[in-house]
């Protein structure tokens, strides 16, 4: 026993380069282009927001923006303070595996794993529909989507393995370009012939009328990503300051630009927005500017709503790749994924996988022929935001849990007060948002996208919970490591006897 003790000591330590990303690589401009480039300002004011009017038939989008705001503001209160004792780039996964037990927090990961990806596969979807168009009538060429879809996906993979300060100053000029679109074209909306201060976008009581869940739903996947400012914490400079900085500044500037543009957009719209959502779709944010700014800014717009998609792919990615080093660096998934390119820090192995399911649902699409617009970027960020609004939920209440059983450090406020009034708004828009889901797809009561969904979120947390039990029993040593992040891939023998005067209050 002795002999093999001394063995296991004298034996070389990985390469810190091998198991460790980046560090020290981004301040709070750069989370803050990775958590807004994956809100895509552009890709939401001039596709989600019509795309909203017309399926819901409200107007009041842009209160809708503010509420939603406001709860996701009080939840992150106590999600930057948990932030503040917990750096990993699993988020989610790791917040929920200290709050609510190990099983849980896997199961989690899982889920957000689809909800990430179907947000950015939904994208490749996208670009490649809008901009076939756009390409036959600039350029007279007529491309089919997939062979666009596939160009952009080869962008996305080859900035994937690249160092993610790079991905950030792409990030940063894209974004820069697309909120200023928004900004002049909605000022432009001010002027137009048919301008008329409405209240209706800013009208609360339709958040309690018919459709409001739907509504809010789609007010969420405007904001998706600014969850994310932790995913990058590890390789932050002063992740205690940066990392809630960075979602602070996020949330209240998708808050302002978003219910701004929309309100502007719906003014100039005429009295008929509706009707006009509905046959115009994401022209109708062009279209209502176009006479103020002229037909070459109105293709300057089109060709920067373009890069916002490109920018969120991107965003998207990265994050996908991080939660799947997270997962592969604690043994969740297998070893191979927690390593990283020695220089760079970025997660290849991940960002490879995510790249190859991009490819093969591009080429399922293109093959069986199915709508890359409604099949593919409408469900796919609608079902999506879902996915992440159950996640933020369940984060919600592990903040509680984990302050509960850990109170040091944190005031009351921050521990319990925000949490728990921000976990009872989020069951509220849960709830909503499920029970509205077909209002949400814009399909009938009952049919297929309303329960494949939910279901798929359910399988996958339901498996996830199985497995972590699984590896409970089989391999106890990745069991303890669950949820600790740089810890787990550095010293597990070193710290698993620490965890075990802890676990008669870990939720196993």
């Amino acid at each position: 026993m002795e002999k093999r003790v001394s063995s296991t000591a004298t034996k070389p330590p990985q390469s810190q380069l091998s198991t460790a990303l980046a560090r020290d690589r981004l301040g709070v401009a750069a989370v803050v282009f990775f958590v807004m480039s994956a809100a895509a300002p552009l890709t939401v004011v001039a596709g989600v927001v019509p795309t909203g009017i017309a399926v819901t038939e409200l107007t009041s989008i842009s209160i809708a923006f503010v509420a939603v705001a406001v709860v996701l503001a009080i939840f992150a209160v106590g999600y930057v303070a948990m932030a503040r004792h917990i750096a990993n780039a699993g988020a989610f996964y790791a917040y929920i595996s200290q709050g609510l037990g190990r099983p849980v927090g896997v199961g989690a990961s899982w889920v957000a794993l689809l909800a990430y990806n179907m947000f950015q596969i939904a994208a490749y979807g996208g670009f490649g529909a809008i901009a076939s168009p756009l390409f036959d009538k600039w350029f007279g060429l007529d491309i089919q989507w997939w062979v666009l879809a596939l160009v952009v996906w080869a962008l996305t993979a080859v900035l994937g393995v690249r160092d993610v300060a790079v991905n950030g100053k792409v990030l940063a000029t894209l974004l820069v370009a697309e909120i200023i679109v928004v900004v002049v074209f909605s000022i432009a909306d001010l002027f137009s012939p048919n301008f008329q201060a409405s209240s209706a976008p800013i009208d609360v009581s339709s958040l309690a009328g018919a459709g409001s869940g739907a509504l809010l739903a789609m007010a969420i996947t405007g904001f998706v990503g600014f969850e994310q400012s932790v995913v990058f914490s590890e390789e932050s400079r002063d992740p205690r300051r940066t990392v809630p900085r960075a979602t602070y500044i996020a949330i209240s500037l998708i808050a302002v630009l978003y219910g701004f543009a929309a309100w502007a957009m719906i003014s100039a719209a005429g009295d008929d927005v509706i009707g006009r959502a509905g046959t115009e779709g994401p022209d109708l944010f062009f279209n209502v500017a176009s006479d103020q700014l002229g037909g070459r800014a109105v293709d300057l717009g089109y060709a920067l709503f373009l890069t916002s998609l490109i920018a969120a792919m991107i965003s998207f990615h990265n994050i996908i790749a991080r939660y799947m080093f997270s997962l592969g660096r604690e043994g969740v998934l297998p070893r191979a994924f927690g390593r990283t390119v020695p220089g760079t820090g970025a997660p290849k192995n991940g960002s490879l996988i995510q790249s190859a399911l991009g490819l093969t649902v591009i080429v399922i699409y293109a093959v069986a022929g199915w709508d890359p617009l409604v099949n593919l970027f409408f469900w796919g960020g609608s079902g999506g935001g879902i996915g992440v609004l159950l996640l933020i939920t369940l984060t919600s209440f592990a903040v509680i849990n984990y302050f509960v059983r850990n109170p040091a450090g944190e005031d009351f406020w921050h521990r319990l007060g925000a949490p728990v009034l921000g976990s009872l708004a989020l069951v509220v828009m849960s709830y909503l948002a499920l029970s509205n889901i077909a209002t949400l797809f814009g399909v009938e009561e009952g049919s297929k996208p309303t329960w494949v969904v939910p279901l798929a979120f359910a399988v996958l947390l339901v498996a996830g919970i199985a497995w972590a039990l699984i590896l409970r029993s089989s391999n106890p040593q990745v069991y303890a490591g669950i949820g600790l992040g740089a810890r787990s891939a550095s010293s597990v023998g070193g710290f698993s006897a620490a965890l075990a005067s802890t676990d008669d209050k870990d939720n196993q």
